[in-house]
Parts: structure tokens; sequence; C-alpha cells
């Protein structure tokens, strides 16, 4: 541990300036003050170190001690994260509710693993056998869902194992030995500001699955992709986020409250311990790591936040697991940035943020990524990363929104005035878009149905044609149009309401698999075919928007997943059934009538 020691010459907010600090190097972690404050250099000029402190700085005064420990902020990593609740710096709030009550004690200090609880160590490899970073020392049960695989640190010289053994052990006590004397424990450290090393990245062409039909089919993320979700006030971020935290196929889910109001992330701890997991039928909790930083506590951990969550689903990845975060939400991420900029008295950029904003956010969504993995077995793992944004005012031109666009593969737009209408996911399908469906289009089409890419972009046309329609109803009204461009916006509608909302609270629409959804929008489209040869035979509009049909093509989405099947063909044979006796009915209606001779 470093010795070096200062003092405090000026202190603005967060910020703090200590002189006397020669020997300290960027980004240690120091102690500040009497009080024993927890904070990090970000800016050194000469003997002079600028630090932001994760504690709140009031109380402290001119003079008072800084002392650097000679290591990075760093955090623990090891069986007995999952199911966990920190704050941004990982310190378990339920550890620090016991130690200093319902708010947090400056200057307290517990760390995240806990030191008495022992686990149960099966070994992968025996002695003699050759080992490197990133290896596979064992495995520990760490929840009913999941094993947790104890990895040689990444920073440790390959060696030989020495001993090794079975049996029950601490995070802190060893589990192993190299001939060198270097011995290996359940945890070890990791600078969270540094990415985990990896052999190599991969092209991502497997979709990341959401269980959202307007994520997964019209605008798909790949599996180690990352997406930006951008929306004003009550548009939806949150439930958004949460969402894709229960039903999405990750391992892992590593939810990071980043600044966000107390009253939401009560919520996420009184609803995720209760929540089942829809793929093991356990706790959700059971594969979940919760990272809460509200928008009360100190603004420098609300920066460490972002930092401590991505290192977490670095380590998951390295064990060979796919794993989701969601940050909620990274605007509150660069608001501190431009508050700590401000205090250091740095050049503003627009709008008063650092002018390494973009950078910064950089930085963050490229530790995304399918990679294969250090260490032997050609091990793969995955961080696919989500970030809600929150604009001013829904303004998407601001500069937070604007640099994560510029970045980001998948980019879901929320709109208010679609949430004030109660229509959710409240996505605006005109504004979002992916770049990642070119790399996915042979994976939707070998494992889905050939004709995905078809039945999207003859979506995609027909919406794009409603929304054009849809500004001509606003001047002259529907009855001024054609039946057949009214047609085009009854399949509008159907799309809107039948297949792109979902309810997040339904036992069976909550979410939705691939095959389903493909299924759904081959019946609208079927619909629509139909309807466009029945408009053709001079079938009113009004008759073929009152058929009964059509309401059963709606209630497909809550169709159980074991009745699905047998719906589709019923529902199928119906649709042709229908549309010929309505086509029959308006023909004999059309039809001549033959009178009688006139005696």
């Amino acid at each position: 541990m470093s010795t070096v020691k200062g003092k405090i010459i000026k202190i603005s907010g967060p910020a703090v300036i200590a002189d006397s600090m020669t020997g300290a190097r960027m980004y240690d972690i120091c102690r500040v003050g009497k009080a024993g404050l927890i904070g990090e250099i970000i800016r050194l000029n000469g003997d002079t170190a600028f630090l932001q402190v994760y504690e709140d700085t009031s109380g402290l005064y001119l003079g008072e001690p800084v002392e650097s420990e000679g290591i990075p902020l760093s955090v623990e990593l090891g069986p007995g994260l999952l199911s966990g609740v920190f704050d941004g710096i990982l310190r378990p709030l339920e550890n620090i509710a016991q130690a200093s009550g319902d708010f947090i004690a400056r200057g307290i200090r517990t760390p995240a693993l806990n030191r008495e609880k022992k686990w149960s160590f099966k070994p992968a490899l025996k002695k003699g056998d050759k080992v490197g970073p990133g290896d596979i020392l064992g495995e520990v049960q760490e929840t009913k869902s999941l094993v947790h695989r104890i990895l040689v640190p990444p920073a440790t010289k390959p060696g030989v194992i020495k001993r090794i053994e079975a049996g029950s052990f601490t995070v802190t006590e060893p589990v192993a030995e190299l001939e060198d004397g270097t011995k290996l424990q359940l945890m070890h450290y990791w600078g969270v500001k540094s990415p985990r090393p990896v052999k190599r990245k991969f092209e991502p062409t497997k979709p990341f699955i959401t269980g959202q039909r307007i994520f997964d089919v019209l605008f798909p993320i790949a599996l180690g992709g990352n997406a930006a979700i951008p929306g004003p006030f009550g548009s939806g971020k949150t439930v958004a986020e949460q969402t894709l935290a229960k039903f999405s196929e990750a391992d892992i889910i590593i939810y990071v409250g980043c600044g966000e109001r107390g009253n939401e992330m009560t919520d996420v701890l009184a609803e995720f311990p209760e929540l089942t997991d829809p793929k093991t039928g356990g706790p959700l909790m059971d594969r979940t790591v919760l990272v809460v930083n509200t928008s009360n506590m100190p603004v420098a951990a609300r920066e460490a936040s972002i930092y401590t969550g991505i290192t977490l689903a670095e380590y998951y990845r390295d064990m060979g697991y796919t794993v989701a975060l969601m940050a909620d939400s990274t605007s509150r991420w660069a608001e501190a940035l431009r508050e700590i900029s401000s205090r250091l008295e740095e050049m503003p950029g627009e709008e008063g943020y650092p002018t390494y904003l973009a950078t910064r956010l950089a930085n963050f969504y490229e530790r995304s990524g399918l990679v294969e993995t250090l260490g032997g077995g050609a091990r793969q793992g995955s961080v696919t990363i989500v970030g809600a944004v929150s604009p001013p005012g829904g303004d998407f031109s601001e500069p937070v929104t604007q640099a994560t666009q510029r970045i980001v593969g998948g980019f879901w737009a929320l709109d208010a005035q679609l949430a004030y209408r109660r229509h959710f996911p409240s996505v605006n399908w005109n504004k979002s878009y992916t770049l990642y469906y070119g790399l996915l289009q042979k994976w939707y089409e070998k494992e889905v149905d050939p004709a995905w890419t078809r039945q999207r972009e003859r979506m995609f046309n027909l919406i794009g044609k409603d929304a054009s329609l849809q500004e001509i109803v606003q001047l002259v009204g529907p009855d001024a149009l054609q039946d057949s461009e009214r047609l085009i916006l009854e399949f509008g509608r159907m799309i809107r309401e039948d297949f792109l909302q979902q309810n997040a609270f339904h036992e069976v629409d909550c979410t939705c698999p691939l095959k389903k959804a493909h299924a759904m929008l081959s019946m609208i489209l079927k619909f629509y075919d139909l309807g466009v040869h029945a408009v053709e035979s001079k079938v009113p509009i009004d008759e073929i928007s009152k058929m009964p049909v059509k309401e059963e093509v709606g209630r497909l989405k809550e169709v159980p997943a074991a009745d699905f099947e047998r719906a589709i063909k019923d529902l199928s044979r119906r649709l042709e059934i229908d549309f010929s006796a309505l086509a029959r009915k308006t023909h004999e209606a059309l039809a001549p009538k033959e009178t009688a001779p006139v005696s």
C-alpha cells in the first residue's frame, strides 16, 4: 500500500484538491479527511491531486489529511455476488444498513463478498496441470440455477499447480497454489475502468432475444451488441429495461440504476425478489445483480456505478455466460460527469458537458461484445448492453442522445404520445432503427423461417404507407380515401394493436417466442392479402373491417404456447373460408335480379 500523504487545500462539492501528493498515480483510490471518505484521483498537476469523492463531503475542512492507497478503484469478484444489491462502488446495501441504519454513514467500508460464508469448491484441475490467465480452476454452486466458475485472475503469470484441494472454503482462503508460490483463492480484484482482456472478439451473427416483438422483429440487436432506449419522462424507459431484464435470453442480468428516482429503484428492489425466472422456475434474483445509485446519492458514485456494472458483466462473461447489462440511465451518468467537470473548472463542451463525453460513452458501450475468453477450452461469452437515455423534454438533438446514437447499433426511440395512449412498449417505429439486421438475416431465415426477411420488409413497407396515409386522414378524414388505401390503414391498426403492443402484466403476452411472432405476423399479412383480393372483387372495406375473424387474429397473442400451433392452423383455414363467403355474398348482392315476365 502506498504511503503518499497530502492535505486538503480546496473543496468544491464532490471535487477535492490536495497538495504534497508527489508519487501518487492517476485513478488511485484515496482516503480523504479524518472520516476516511473514499475518493479517486482524476487529475495530477505537479504535486497537486484533483479527486472526486464518492461520498458526501459536508464537514470536510482545509488541512485534513489525504492518503493514497496506491491502487485504482477495484471490485471484489467471486461467489456471492448474485442476488446481491450493491451501491455504486459495490458495497452491499444490506450490510451498510446493518452498520449505519437507513442512511449511508460517511467513510463506511464493507466488503462486497461475505468473508465468513464457506463455499463448496470442486476442482476442475489437478496437481501438475499447467494453468494460465482465465483458466477454470474449479466450480462453486453459487445459486440453485447457476454454477460459478472459479477463474485464474487475468494478471496471473502462467504456472504449474503445486497443490489444489476440494472442500469448503471462504473467499479469502487459498484453494490452490502454483509452484512459484502464487496462491489462488475463490475471489480476486479487478480495476473497474480497465476492460478485462479476451483472446478475440467475434462478429455478431446471432440475435439477442428479448421476448418483445417490436425489438425481436423490427429492431433486433445482436448477442454481444449494444442499444440505447431514449425517451422523455413517462415514456416507459425503466419499464422497458425491467421487462428486458425479466424475459431476455441471458444467463446473467446486471441491472444498474444510475441516478434514478428512489421510488423507481424501490419498486425494483421490491419486485425482483418476488419474480419467478421463466427459464428455471426459481427466483429471478438467483441470476441477477442490482447496482443501485439513486439521484440523492453522491454524484461521483453515480459515475462509478456504470463501470462497476460493466466489470461485473465482463467477469461472468469470462466464465462463458451470456450477460445482459441494463443501464438506467446513462444521461444521469453524463450529468455526473458534467457536474464534476465544472467543479474542476474544465473547459465545457456543448450544453456544459465535458468535451470528452463522447469518448467516455464509447469506452463504455464498446466493452460489449461476443468474445472468446482467456484460458483453455475455447469458451465463448457475451455482454449485451442496453442503456436508457433521458433527453430533457424528449429532445433527441441534445448531446448525450446524439453521442450515444453515433455509437450504438440499436436505437429504440420511445414516444410519449404512444405512452399516453397506453401503447407499450412505446417504441416509435418511424424513428427507431437497427444496424445489426444484415448480420442477423441468415440466422433468422435458418432458425425461424426462410420467409422472415421478406415478411419483415413487407411490414415495414406497409406501415410506412400507413404513416403517410395518416397525415392525409388528419386533413380530410378516412372517407376521402379509396378502399385499397383504407385497407392499409386497417393493416396498420392491426400491426400496432395486435402485434407491436404487448402487455407486460399478461401471463402469456408478457413474452413472445420468435416462431410465435412470425406466425402472428404471417396471419396479419394473410388477412391483408385476402383483403386486397376482396377489395378488388368489390367487397366494401366496411364489411372487411367488421369481420369477426379479424378479432381472432388480434387475440392470437393471448394464446398459450401449448395451443398456439393448433390455433394458427384453425385461424388460417377460417380466414380463407370467411373471405370466400364474404366475396360470394357481395357477388350475389351485386348480381342483377331476374324479374318475372309481364302477362
